[in-house]
């Protein structure tokens, strides 16, 4: 049974965006929704991790869980999701630090 996807990208390549396109609508740049199958989820899922490089993405879709949805993501992010009793919660990590420019 289709459900309700949303995939956020931050700079992938443009074929990642090419592919997610297929079975997905971009409604703003890097923000896919569709309603797939758990099937194409997993499998969309799977290719975006794997060719996210140097950029991010989340997914989010409906599971079985308290909220009602399920958080994945791929990629160097300051927002990490963290379990908490049950609970999806966003952790914010600290920012990298800058480096010190001497002239």
């Amino acid at each position: 049974m289709p459900t309700m996807v949303v995939l956020a990208t931050t700079a992938v390549p443009d074929h990642l965006r090419g592919a997610l396109s297929r079975w997905t609508t971009e409604v703003v740049p890097g923000i896919f929704v569709g309603s797939v199958s758990a099937r194409v989820r997993d499998e969309l899922w799977e290719a975006t991790s794997a060719v996210v490089g140097n950029g991010a993405a989340v997914l989010v879709h409906p599971a079985p869980t308290e909220q009602g949805y399920a958080i994945r993501t791929a990629g160097a992010r300051r927002r990490v999701p963290a379990d908490f009793d049950g609970l999806t919660l966003i952790r914010m990590t600290a920012a990298p630090p800058r480096e010190l420019v001497m002239e």
